[in-house]
């Protein structure tokens, strides 16, 4: 796995091997194996304590939503609106666009936050696109808005760590040609995102957890469970690799 996914760590490798394929190992287990000192790169954490309080308590209910640029191989700019549910960490929703405007904007937001939703918050920083009008056709749909302080992305921390994974894990290793090519590389790792890649604020578990994922036992937690095998699918051509056992045929 290390071999096939270079920007892999210790922790996101030992979680692939706790739900996809049965083998429970700690993080520094799997760092023994891998050489690597597990404090490198370790950030220090914001001291936000009471937002991110407030945050927890109404993950359930809140959206979070932001904008980041990409470059094509012509240099041209392409921006890039996420929304994101923090209870769950899943990317509901993106799109591409080299003009971004408020109606634009707001017709993402409807895409997302329908008459049967149970989102009752939404956070976004104080870029100028979130118009007054845009702010308050969101209110109308039931959803308060929560704004961020100036110069404080660590109060949309959630957003911005998963723009820094899909620059990291993604867009640092591929460039798009054009908006539609940028279009499918997003779709295909909002799938990988959502289905495919373990989060450690979860348990570690999936946002979008699939059938059929084996549950580590006791007397098998160190070796792949008699009679399967592990069989690998490449994403976005080999970037990454998602796992799983498959019975062996007999």
């Amino acid at each position: 796995m290390a071999r096939d996914n270079p920007t892999w760590g210790q922790a996101r490798i030992a979680a692939e091997l706790r739900l996809k394929v049965g083998i429970q190992e700690s993080p520094r287990t799997v760092q023994k194996y891998l050489l690597e000192d597990p404090k490198a790169g370790r950030r220090q954490r914001v001291p936000s304590q009471r937002w991110m309080t407030f945050v927890r308590n109404h993950a359930q209910g809140m959206l979070a939503c932001d904008f980041f640029v990409s470059v094509t191989v012509r240099f041209h700019l392409i921006y890039v609106f996420l929304i994101m549910d923090v209870g769950t960490r899943r990317l509901l929703h993106f799109n591409v666009t080299s003009h971004p405007t408020a109606a634009w904007t707001l017709q993402q937001f409807r895409e997302v936050v329908d008459n049967e939703h149970d989102y009752r918050f939404v956070i976004h920083d104080r870029d100028k696109i979130y118009s007054q009008e845009l702010d308050l056709a969101v209110r109308a749909m039931g959803v308060r808005i929560l704004k961020t302080p100036f110069r404080s992305p660590q109060a949309n921390s959630h957003c911005e760590r998963l723009v820094g994974t899909l620059r990291r894990s993604c867009l640092d290793f591929l460039i798009p040609l054009d908006e539609r090519h940028l279009r499918e590389i997003l779709n295909e790792y909002q799938t990988h995102y959502n289905q495919g890649r373990p989060r450690a604020s979860l348990g570690p578990g999936l946002p979008e957890a699939r059938p059929g994922l084996p549950v580590p036992l006791e007397e098998q937690r160190h070796r792949i469970p008699t009679g399967y095998q592990v069989r690998a699918t490449p994403i976005l051509g080999g970037l990454h690799h998602e796992y799983w056992l498959e019975k062996i045929a007999a």
